[in-house]
């Protein structure tokens, strides 16, 4: 992989984040908890409607979620755009590694809160959010003029 398909993807990884944060910041207004209550009881399959937003934690702990992970995808975001090309490999490591540290942290919650099922979910997350990371990018050739 070049780097510059390396700085495009670190972009899909920073939509793929961000993309769950509006999710769950509607989750946090109970007018508007459906989106949240369906993902939620999606990632916890089965569909059985469970998942309430009912608690003023529950929602509260979905206001923070929904921030993390816009805060989180804008960073992944800005790397790509302002770092990435004075430190191609430390960006990717850093990305790659905090995904790596999401995916054992949540799945390893998952697991002990009996959602077991979302493991399954967070893998697809993970292998979407480090698609070519996983490997360093061949350096870009020296264009000469």
């Amino acid at each position: 992989m070049s780097q510059s398909f390396h700085k495009f993807w670190l972009k899909i990884t920073a939509l793929v984040v961000a993309s769950f944060a509006p999710v769950f910041f509607l989750g946090s207004i109970e007018a508007t908890t459906g989106p949240a209550r369906i993902t939620l009881d999606l990632l916890g399959w089965p569909l059985d409607g469970s998942a309430t937003f009912a608690a003023p934690d529950t929602r509260f702990l979905s206001a923070l979620a929904g921030g993390f992970l816009l805060g989180w995808g804008v960073m992944i975001w800005n790397l790509s755009e302002h770092v990435y090309d004075h430190a191609p490999e430390a960006v990717r490591k850093s990305v790659l590694y905090g995904i790596l540290a999401w995916f054992v942290l949540d799945s390893a919650g998952s697991a002990a809160s009996g959602n077991v099922s979302n493991v399954f979910f967070n893998l697809i997350v993970l292998l979407i959010g480090v698609g070519p990371l996983w490997r360093p990018a061949q350096e870009s050739a020296a264009v000469t003029g």
